[in-house]
């Protein structure tokens, strides 16, 4: 089975298409290796899958031509303890990093308009 075809039906990825970009451009290895979208996967292989901030190390148990429910596909795959945790740990950290960020209550005024705009456009003095 194609290793694009899998990784869309186990819902790692929307599309085939955004699947087979995400190999191409180095983001799924199959055994420590950079692998084409038409490699064909078998039970048992351990995957790494980088999607957006998050990396998932995954071993495949089933192969499945379609794209079920989500609880469907989970069964394809069990993901590797290290690699829950170290997801668990980073989405933490994003968190605790936006906490600090409050947005301003109101609109700002003529005044700090003109001061962010300045500090926008510093060049053009």
């Amino acid at each position: 089975m194609r290793l694009d075809l899998w990784l869309w039906a186990a819902r790692f990825f929307k599309t085939r298409g955004l699947a087979k970009q995400a190999i191409e451009t180095g983001k799924v290895e199959i055994g420590g290796q950079r692998v084409k979208p038409a490699r064909g996967v078998r039970a048992g292989e351990a995957l790494v899958v980088v999607r957006g901030d998050e990396r998932f190390e995954v071993e495949v148990l089933a192969l499945s031509n379609t794209r079920g429910p989500a609880s469907i596909a989970q069964t394809l795959y069990r993901e590797s303890d290290a690699s829950k945790l170290a997801r668990e740990h980073a989405r933490a950290q994003r968190a605790a990093e936006r906490a600090g960020y409050r947005p301003p209550d109101t609109k700002p005024d003529k005044r700090a308009r003109r001061l962010i705009r300045a500090l926008g456009d510093l060049d053009a003095s």
